[in-house]
Order: structure tokens, then sequence, then C-alpha cells
């Protein structure tokens, strides 16, 4: 009886000795990150700008870790492939994830099957950079603002066709969303990619298209393309001159972001010092400059305001789709 009684006590006090030690374990886990090299997966080709910021990323973070970080580009599927890799990996912060809008608040919306749950999978970081896209026309619409735009789409028999990198990207919601907003009609024209969208836009196949400004401008400078506005609710620093699409069509938001995300589970400390060591390196002016050139801007929201903005936009472009009745192919 005697030793009965005192096994609950004992287990009480095993309990609280583990309990006092596990945030000692968590940081010690923590200083000893990383431990090893680390994969940061991109889920897109070379070259974008989501590759373009995990190479920024990476090697600033070799350089203060001493650990090498190496950028894997999984592309395919919207961003599926290299989403559902980081959604199996194990969560001890050696595998990064570049995500964006696309991944983390459209595709869950459109695509009713996908190999990720894009709220449960993962832990957000750091929402990084964002980048507005420009509304950009072919010079033969005459189209030089947002209103000329509006009033050729309402003209009696208008046809107005806007280019996208494909059903369900951000380029196709930009689109989608100036139709509802705008109470305009246009048809959309999915390609394979923003590359051959902006081709065939040059060539005046298409009116005009949704667009990165890395992927535009040096024609809209040759004066082969019109950028007309902005896609962001204001107009963008690096872009002081052109406006907002929000000026002509009040309430039109779309503003592309990428940020760095880990598995779920991962240690607060080792997603707090990931956080901590991105917050250094864009702090950088080099990195700035660098990140402005493209068209980006730098956000640097940590976890739980990175987390929210997640949420907020995953309802709004649900939104959109019921509107739309866009369906995921």
């Amino acid at each position: 009886m005697k030793k009965t009684g005192l096994y609950p006590v004992c287990q009480l006090m095993a309990l609280c000795l583990c309990a006092s030690q596990a945030p000692a374990q968590e940081k010690s886990a923590a200083d000893m990150y990383p431990s090893r090299s680390i994969r940061f997966i991109v889920p897109y080709a070379p070259g974008g700008p989501t590759d373009v910021l995990a190479r920024i990323l990476a090697q600033k973070f070799t350089e203060r870790w001493g650990q090498p970080v190496i950028v894997e580009n999984r592309s395919g599927a919207n961003g599926a492939i290299g989403a559902e890799l980081v959604a199996k990996s194990a969560p001890d912060g050696h595998v990064l994830f570049l995500g964006n809008t696309s991944i983390l608040t459209i595709n869950p919306v459109i695509y009713k099957r996908l190999p990720y749950d894009a709220e449960r999978d993962f832990q957000p970081v750091n929402l990084t950079v964002a980048a507005p896209l420009l509304l950009v026309v072919h010079t033969s619409t005459g189209v030089k603002t947002v209103r000329d735009m509006v009033a050729l789409a309402r003209a009696p028999g208008s046809a107005l066709t806007f280019a996208s990198s494909g059903t369900g990207g951000v380029a196709h919601m930009a689109g989608e969303l100036m139709k509802i907003l705008g109470r305009i009609d246009l048809i959309h024209v999915p390609y394979k990619g923003a590359g051959p969208a902006t081709a065939d836009l040059i060539a005046g196949q298409v009116a005009m298209t949704f667009t990165s400004t890395v992927s535009v401008m040096q024609y809209v400078k040759a004066g082969r393309l019109r950028g007309i506005a902005v896609t962001t609710p204001k107009r963008a620093p690096t872009l002081p001159d052109i406006p907002a699409i929000a000026e002509t069509v009040p309430g039109y938001d779309v503003s592309p972001w990428y940020g760095v995300l880990v598995p779920a589970g991962t240690p607060l400390a080792i997603v707090n010092k990931l956080n901590a060591e991105i917050t250094r390196a864009v702090a950088a002016p080099e990195i700035t400059q660098r990140l402005a050139g493209d068209g980006g801007t730098v956000v640097n929201n940590g976890p739980d305001e990175f987390a929210k903005i997640i949420q907020a936009e995953r309802a709004k472009w649900l939104r959109v789709v019921q509107a739309s009745g866009i369906k995921g192919e």
C-alpha cells in the first residue's frame, strides 16, 4: 500500500522534471541548428522570382551558419510537386520551402485534390517579399489607362483577351478579379508559362496580360508593350509613375508575395531562428536594392502575421473562384 501510495507522487515528479527539461532541449536543438546541410525547395524552374529570392537567402544562410544551403528546383503541377516534398519532410528545419500566393492560397480553393494540405502541412516562417503584377497591353489596342481598358471591354461586340501563365495562376486570378470588380467581360487565354504568354502578347495575338515586371519591363521601355497599371492597392515604390488599378477600380488588390515555410511541427525555437536570419539578410542594403531591381519590396512579416495573411487571402480567392466558376484542370 505504501509503495502504491508513493507511485503517483513519483510519477508527478517525473512529469514535472520532463516538462522543465523540454524548453532546455528545444533551446539546445536551436543552438545546434543547423547541424548539417539544408535543402531549400523552390517549386518552380530556375530563373523566376521565387528562385531568385531563394538563392539570395541561401547564400546569406550559408555565410552565417557555415553549413551549405542547397537550392533544389522541384517544378511541376502548379508548384504541388515541390510542396508535397516539403510537406512529407522531417520537421527539423533542414528542409525549407519558398512558397507563394498561388501555392498556399489559390491552389487550395481551386483544386479538389492536392498532394499537400496548405493549411496543416506547413509552418509559416517569414513573408519576405511582395511584388506587384503589371497590367500590360499591346500598343495596337490603343489602351493607355485602366479607364480605357474598361471602356473597350464594355464596348458592343468586344472580345478583349488576356493571357496568363496558366489556369489558376495568380495572373489568371488577377484577370478574374478585374472582371468581377470592373463589371466587364474578358476572355482568358491560358499558356504554359509566362514566357509563351508574353511572346504572344508582343506578337499581338492577345490584347493584354497581368505579369511580373521582370518579364516585361524591357519591352515596355522599348515601346513594344504598354504598362498601364500595377495590381497592388497603391502605387509600387519601384514604379511610382505607374498608377494602381485600384485608383480606377476601387477595392482591386492582387499583391503576390513570396515567403519561407518549413514542415509543420518544426520546433518554434528553430522557426524563430530562421525568421531572425531572414530579417537580418533582407535588411542588407545590397539585398533590398537587388530585390527592388526585380520589382520586389521587402515585407519581412514574422510567423504569426504570415499565417494570418495566408488565411485571409485563401478566403478572398475562394470568393473569387465561387463567383467566377473557375475549376482546376
